[in-house]
């Protein structure tokens, strides 16, 4: 299992605002899913890996691709272009995973690519806007606008909440 650390930190620019500096502020570890950018509060994050060795539970939603040992824990993994209704990612390219913990429970989260750390300002955080995709607003927490794109919050207990049963298991 390869043990990937996120690109350094960095502080966004933001239109319109003044900047990070002014009030409390957030850090985002960034991760493109689909091509769309999302961000991660970095106190949900807990690792970003390379899953290997995936093996697949019979009978589970398509939204989980399945389950791994990441350092002697047993970790389900969520595929989140399955949870985002988004199609398989054909690129060739190997999906990378964001470690995160839900009530002493880990998950790994498929993305397409991971990012950089960066430091927004909760100013410039906005409710998630009316014209969002229904199938990311369901797992958002709210969006940045940067120079250019759109980021959006993931919220972590959204995402998994996938299926009260499986969870269970």
């Amino acid at each position: 299992m390869k043990q990937i650390q996120p690109d350094g930190m960095k502080e966004a620019s933001m239109t319109g605002k003044a900047g990070a500096s002014e009030g409390a502020v957030s850090e985002y570890v960034t991760a493109v899913i689909g091509g769309q950018l999302f961000g991660l509060p970095i106190a949900r994050v807990q690792d970003v890996f390379m899953p290997e060795r995936l093996t697949r539970v019979p009978l589970s939603p398509a939204e989980i691709a399945g389950v791994l040992n990441l350092r002697g824990r047993i970790v389900t993994v969520v595929d989140m272009r399955a949870r985002l209704g988004l199609s398989k990612n054909d690129d060739g390219k190997p999906p990378m995973a964001v470690g995160v913990d839900l009530r002493g429970e880990s998950y790994g989260l498929l993305i397409d690519q991971i990012g950089e750390v960066l430091k927004l300002s909760d100013d410039g955080r906005e409710e998630n806007p009316v014209n969002l995709d229904p199938r990311m607003a369901k797992l958002a927490g709210g969006v940045h606008r940067l120079d250019g794109q759109l980021m959006v919050v993931l919220d972590v207990d959204r995402v998994l909440e996938i299926v009260p049963d499986m969870l269970a298991a």
